[in-house]
């Protein structure tokens, strides 16, 4: 998947390079015995198993947790899925835009004019896999402890929903239901996007203290003693009537100038930039987040390193997005199959 259709064709879509380094690429018809025996080799000395088939697949393959864990008790087998392994919907077929919409995610971004909208990327599909990355975690510290593997159950629509925090904490314990604020925030006021002389600035006033620096390093100290902007729960009812206030003020310098002042006042602010610029940010660049990577066929190209860093093990990118099959021979010949055998499972098309 990508944009650049001369690699998609080569089976190396930008989504897939961006998410494939330092990993091994192994093709295997798990339809086939002789693809059900290697499968079954390789989960022996396994530490983890992640699929993301639909409930019911690998069970049908033969490959389920419940046959793997005989043949080795310490396999930790994830599957992640839409909805479950289990319940009413645990069969129906998802991809990250379908677990935005049935979240509620979708209801509460955009504003009263455009509703509802899709995050701009999958955040849905990223979050399900962090939570299985999480859960593996444990469950391997678990088997440290005990050598006891497990099957670890994620659903998308699950992992998602904690993630909106205080706006499904509003609805389940105060009964608000939340409606689409663009990009205010509803905790606090003055708090979203506001405009300058030549753009837009993030303001993020959410302590009343950082309210009161606002009104002086914009020089609008009769604010702070308006009725109705003096505590942030009225501030909150009368956004409307405040935002234009700012605004006017705002008018007056560059969004650059404005950052620097409201952050050397303690108001945490910011620009709001493309990805294009976010990428050239100095910050990024000390935290080394991106690092030049040479792809057989493809040229080299930026990737993200690891976002943690570590400081007695840091992490590294050091092999390249694989190509399809790249390591099947060596993988396989790791759990002693032979050359002969290896040919004469390419004509049976098993790898």
């Amino acid at each position: 998947l990508g944009t650049l259709s001369e690699l998609n064709e080569q089976l190396m879509g930008t989504s897939f390079l961006a998410q494939n380094s330092n990993k091994k690429s192994v093709t295997l018809n798990t339809k086939s015995p002789e693809g059900k025996e290697i499968f079954k080799k390789l989960a022996k000395d396994a530490d983890v198993l992640v699929e993301n088939f639909r409930p019911g697949v690998m069970e049908r393959l033969g490959l389920s947790y419940d046959v793997l864990k005989e043949i080795n008790p310490g396999l930790i087998y994830c599957a992640i899925s839409g909805f479950g392994q289990t319940g009413p919907d645990a069969h129906k077929p998802a991809y990250d835009q379908i677990i935005q919409g049935l979240s509620g995610e979708m209801a509460v971004n955009g504003d009263e004019r455009l509703n509802p909208l899709r995050a701009g990327f999958p955040v849905c599909d990223s979050v399900g896999g962090l939570n299985g990355a999480f859960a593996i975690m444990a469950a391997l510290y678990h088997r440290e402890r005990t050598g006891e593997g497990q099957f670890i159950d994620i659903a998308m629509l699950d992992s998602i929903m904690p993630l909106m925090g205080w706006v499904a904490a509003n609805l389940l314990m105060a009964k608000q239901e939340p409606v689409p604020m663009g990009n205010d925030n509803f905790t606090a006021a003055p708090s979203g996007v506001f405009r300058t002389g030549d753009g837009h600035i993030n303001i993020a006033a959410n302590k009343q203290e950082q309210w009161e620096s606002v009104c002086d390093a914009l020089n609008l100290p009769e604010l702070k003693t308006d009725s109705r902007f003096q505590k942030r729960d009225v501030r909150k009812q009368n956004r409307k009537e405040l935002t234009p206030l700012l605004e006017a003020k705002l008018a007056e310098r560059g969004t650059q100038e404005w950052v620097e002042l409201l952050n050397a006042s303690g108001v945490p602010s910011g620009a709001i930039l493309s990805l294009k610029d976010a990428l050239q940010q100095p910050q990024i660049k000390h935290r080394k987040a991106l690092k030049d990577v040479p792809v057989e066929g493809v040229g080299t190209i930026p990737l993200f390193t690891l976002t943690a860093k570590f400081e007695q093990t840091p992490g590294d990118i050091t092999s390249p997005p694989p190509r399809l099959s790249a390591h099947t021979a060596e993988v396989l010949a790791g759990i002693g199959i032979t050359k002969d055998e290896l040919a004469a499972l390419k004509t049976k098309q098993v790898i």
